[in-house]
C-alpha cells in the first residue's frame, strides 16, 4: 500500500515540481497530511467503537402521566390521591438500557419526540416505585439533563402492561447481577494442580515382585498331567493276552486275596 501511494505522489509531484528538492519536499507534505488524516480516522473508529449501545427493552404505546403531590408519609405513593380519571399527558412508553444503565423515556406518540426521561438505578427504588395500592400505577422520578428531579405518577390501562414493566425491570437487574458474579469469578485466579516432582523427591516401583510380609507361604498345587482322570494301562505286548479293565497294573496295589470253600457251582 505505500507503494502504491508512494508511486502516485511520485508522478503527481513530479509533473508539479520538476527539481529534486521540490519534489522531495512535496511528497513528504503530503504524507504528512495523509498521516494525520489516518490518525483522525482511528480516533473516530475508537469513539465509535467505545460507544455504548442502546437497546430497547419494552416499548409500550399508551401511558398516563399525573401529576402527584408530594410524599409526606412512609407509606409511598397511593394512586387513589391522584386524579386518575383526567391524566395531565398521555404518550409512549420505551424502556431503554444504554450498557449498564436504564432510562424509562416518555415520548409522544405521533413524532417519537422525547417529553421526559428517568434514569433507572434500581428496582424497585427512588427511581421508579410501586404504589401502594394498585399494581398498574408507578411513582417515576424524571431528571433532566442538569440533574433537576421531579415526581410524576404513570399509569396503564391494562394491567398487563404493568406486569411487563416489572418483568423487564427484575431481567435486566438480574443480568447486571450475573454478569458482575461471572467477571469476578474471571478475575480470581484459579490454583493450579502441580504434579511434578519435588526437588530431590524419587519414587520406588516394583514390577513382577511380591513382598515377603513374614507369612506363610501358600503352597502351589501339583500339577496333574493326567488332567483329572485314570492313566489305562500299557497296551499288551505280542503274544501276551490282553488284560481285561480294571486289572491292576505293577504300579496299583493288589488287594489281598481271601480264599473261601463256598463253590461257585452251588448258587
Amino acid at each position: 500500500m505505500a507503494i502504491k501511494v508512494l508511486i502516485c505522489y511520485t508522478f503527481d509531484t513530479w509533473a508539479h515540481e520538476p527539481t529534486f528538492e521540490g519534489y522531495h519536499t512535496r511528497v513528504r507534505h503530503l504524507l504528512i497530511n495523509d498521516c494525520q488524516e489516518l490518525a483522525q480516522n482511528r480516533k473516530k473508529l475508537d469513539k465509535i467503537k467505545m460507544a455504548e449501545y442502546e437497546s430497547v427493552a419494552l416499548v409500550k404505546p399508551e401511558v398516563f402521566v399525573y401529576r402527584i403531590p408530594p410524599l409526606t408519609t412512609n407509606r409511598g405513593y397511593k394512586a387513589a390521591e391522584w386524579n386518575l380519571d383526567t391524566p395531565d399527558w398521555t404518550g409512549r412508553l420505551r424502556l431503554v438500557s444504554i450498557g449498564k444503565k436504564l432510562e424509562v423515556r416518555l415520548e409522544d406518540r405521533a413524532s417519537g419526540q422525547l417529553y421526559a426521561k428517568a434514569p433507572i438505578e434500581s428496582y424497585p427504588g427512588v427511581g421508579l416505585e410501586p404504589v401502594s395500592d394498585s399494581s398498574r400505577y408507578f411513582a417515576l422520578r424524571l431528571m433532566n439533563e442538569t440533574g433537576q428531579t421531579a415526581f410524576v405518577g404513570i399509569g396503564f390501562s391494562d394491567r398487563g402492561d404493568s406486569f411487563d414493566l416489572n418483568v423487564a425491570l427484575q431481567d435486566h437487574f438480574k443480568y447486571l447481577e450475573k454478569a458482575a458474579e461471572l467477571e469476578q469469578q474471571s478475575s480470581q485466579p484459579t490454583p493450579q494442580l502441580d504434579l511434578g516432582f519435588k526437588e530431590g523427591q524419587t519414587i520406588t516401583i516394583n514390577i513382577g515382585k511380591k513382598k515377603d510380609n513374614g507369612g506363610p507361604s501358600r503352597p502351589r498345587p501339583a500339577a496333574n498331567s493326567g488332567g483329572g482322570f485314570p492313566l489305562l494301562p500299557p497296551p499288551p505286548g505280542p503274544g501276551q493276552p490282553a488284560k481285561p479293565r480294571g486289572t491292576p497294573t505293577s504300579n496299583s496295589p493288589v488287594p489281598p486275596q481271601t480264599t473261601s470253600n463256598v463253590n461257585l457251582l452251588d448258587f
